[in-house]
Order: structure tokens, then sequence, then C-alpha cells
């Protein structure tokens, strides 16, 4: 399976016969939309995001639930983007993507600490999509979040970069939080069930301008 990301939290995940896209953004955030031909589209917060951004026929899941599509599993969990059940922001679905045996958790804009129930649905996850530019979260919850989550490797994104009109915390501020310096990001990340980290974390940065 082949991850990229396209800024914001907008990734394209892809495994044979199979392209996924999460949270594609309108052009007015800075950002050049992606375009690209794809099976799913994930939508976190359906009323701020843009599904019209992929032209094809996208079966579309935009809130809780279970689906199975083309191999993949996807599961939709309820969440918020504020620490008030949603009265100020609204609703977010965190989703988590098994493919090829690989269990993927997007986190949307999550913006409180997650229940011992939502753990527990998340429970076994080896890859996070985890928002670190504190749009909702601090960075010591996004922290928290990924100690009790426990995944194998953490793709930062939702952070500041150039173009994005969004005043966002950088990247940098999370990796000094978490011990990490700054590697050179990759254009895209591959991944194998066989060839995850087993020990330690780790974290993985992608370049939002090569995808």
């Amino acid at each position: 399976m082949i991850i990229q990301w396209y800024g914001q939290a907008c990734f394209k995940l892809q495994a044979k016969d199979l392209t996924i896209i999460t949270d594609p953004y309108r052009k007015d955030c800075g950002l050049t939309p992606p375009r690209f031909q794809t099976n799913i589209t994930l939508l976190s917060d359906s009323r701020l995001l843009d599904a019209s951004a992929v032209k094809s026929e996208s079966f579309i899941i935009d809130g809780p639930g279970e689906y199975e599509r083309m191999g993949a599993m996807i599961k939709g969990i309820t969440s918020y983007q504020d620490d008030q059940e949603g009265v100020k922001k609204g609703l977010n679905t965190i989703y988590i993507i098994e493919i090829e045996n690989v269990k993927i958790c997007h986190l949307g804009n999550l913006g409180h600490a997650l229940s011992d129930k939502q753990i527990e649905r998340i429970d076994g996850v080896d890859i996070l999509l985890a928002p670190v530019g504190e749009k909702a979260l601090a960075i010591k919850e996004v922290v928290d979040i990924v100690s009790e989550i426990d995944p194998r490797i953490i793709v930062p994104m939702s952070y500041r970069i150039p173009q994005l009109k969004e005043k966002l915390t950088p990247v940098d501020k999370f990796l000094a939080e978490m011990g990490t310096k700054k590697e050179k990001p990759l254009s895209k990340l591959v991944v194998k069930k066989k060839n995850l980290p087993a020990e330690e974390t780790q974290i993985v940065l992608l370049d939002h301008s090569r995808a």
C-alpha cells in the first residue's frame, strides 16, 4: 500500500485496484485540490469538505458506521471537533481503514480527548494520521492521544505549510514534544504489514508538494 499526503487532512491510500481519498478540501484554503480517480472518498466533516474535488464516481462515506468495499474494511466512529460534544464546531468522524491487513486511523479534526469506548474501538492501529497544527487540539493533547492509541507509525497532518491560508502551528512543535528530530519528508510512504516497526513508534513526515 502507498500513502501520499496532499496537505490538510487529505491523503491518498492506494492498494491494488483500490484508491481512497480522505478529506478533499476546497481551493479557497490556499492549496490546489488534488485531482485523480478514486474508488472511495472519506469525509470526516461533510459540511466543510469538498467531495466534488474528486472527479470520479467515488463511493462517498461521510459519517459513522461500518463499511466494506473493494476489499477495504472501514469503520466510522462518532466524535466531535470541540470538547463540548459538537456544540461549538460540530461532529467529526474518526475513520479506521483496514487494507492489506494494515489498519490506519484517520482522526479528522478531532477536538477532544478520547473516551475509553473510543480507544477500545480504535485498538490495534498500525498507522495513525494525526492533526498536529493545534486547530482543535493542543500538542500535549495530541501526544496523550498518540500514547493511548500506541500506533507503529505516526503521520502528522493538518499543520502549517506554504500557501495554506489558515494559521496553524508548524510540525516542529509536535516533533519537539515527541523528542524526535525533523527528518526530510518523503514523497510517499510504502507500507507492508511485515515491514512495520515492531518496537519503537516511528514518525514519518510526508511532503505534500511532491504527492
